[in-house]
């Protein structure tokens, strides 16, 4: 069976305060559901000054759904390292590992927008380096111990609940990435289907003398919507799809490889391409056998600004008409 995956970032491009927190208040109700149903992750992720209120905070949603859940995890994949304070985020991490008796998963990325890092007075040209900085610290302040930092010496404490530390990995298409994550030590999660680029890291890992292990994404990882009647929700529904498709497309140049990664300029050529699919739930259920246990079962229910009641009814269907059959 597949991992199952509630996928979330909040976007809505007519978002008011008020539409903007009734759909955060429904997205943790969706999560409590998908624990309760036996859900295998919620993924949700960060981007900063978009013009559709994108998720900037995934730290802080995080905590939220382990507030409103027992078990299921949280995949935050990823953040832009380089954006943060390595103390800070090695303290938030190790209290949201604590709270979560370890169902944190964090994917750290260096990004690939450079208003970004304009937005936080953070030198584009840096990011490697203050990449390379993030990870170290992160490793050294989880041990508890005191250890050097910018000319000072200091300690993070609590220390986490996870030993030796969060599950940790290095995301990116580069192998510059790939190299990253060897030296370190730690799993490498490429941003595609890339066997050329595993394979540079398991020589990196050779190289260095160190363990780790790839956790590459399927060949084909699309994002799904669950309906009884496809034609509808494509013809009702499928702008919210083509939104969020043209927003993240408008990001990407030709050396930033994604596994989803749309060329469509319209509602009809996005269902074609079949990177956002709505499948009924029997389509569901055999794409998920054909999956099989080395694939991901995506959900993205409120999909670029999806209305919250339609969300629902996908995340139901996946949950009563395809989860139990693939049990079964």
């Amino acid at each position: 069976m597949p991992i199952t995956v509630a996928r979330f970032n909040l976007v809505d491009p007519n978002g008011t305060p008020e539409s903007l927190s009734a759909r955060y208040k429904a997205a943790l109700e969706m999560a409590r559901y998908a624990d309760d149903r036996g859900i295998d992750t919620v993924q949700t992720e960060e981007h900063h000054g978009t013009a559709n209120n994108w998720l900037p905070s995934p730290f802080a949603f995080a905590g939220a759904v382990f507030g409103a859940t027992r078990r299921i995890a949280v995949t935050v994949s990823a953040i832009i390292g380089p954006l943060y304070d390595p103390l800070k985020v090695a303290e938030d991490i190790a209290v949201l590992d604590l709270l979560s008796g370890g169902r944190l998963v964090t994917v750290a990325g260096i990004g690939y927008r450079p208003e970004e890092y304009e937005q936080h007075g953070v030198e584009w040209g840096r990011r490697g380096r203050l990449q390379d900085e993030l990870l170290e610290t992160l490793l050294k302040a989880w041990t508890g111990e005191p250890f050097e930092f910018r000319g000072r010496t200091v300690r993070v404490t609590p220390r986490p609940f996870t030993q030796p530390h969060p599950l940790l990995l290095v995301g990116g298409s580069s192998e510059a990435a790939a190299r990253r994550a060897a030296r370190l030590g730690l799993p490498f999660f490429p941003s595609a289907h890339l066997p050329e680029l595993e394979a540079y890291y398991q020589a990196k890992l050779a190289e260095y003398g160190t363990e780790g292990f790839c956790m590459m994404p399927a060949a084909e990882t699309p994002l799904l919507h669950i309906a009884q009647d496809p034609d509808q929700v494509w013809a009702q529904y499928g702008e919210h799809f083509l939104h969020e498709a043209g927003m993240y497309a408008s990001w990407q140049s030709k050396d930033i490889r994604s596994a989803v990664r749309s060329a469509a300029r319209s509602v009809a050529e996005l269902r074609e391409e079949g990177v956002y699919r709505v499948l009924t739930p029997d389509e569901a259920v055999a794409y998920a056998r054909g999956a099989g246990e080395a694939g991901n079962l995506v959900l993205h229910p409120l999909c670029g600004g999806m209305p919250v009641d339609e969300g629902w009814r996908s995340l139901h269907l996946l949950c009563e008409q395809v989860l139990p059959r693939l049990k079964d």
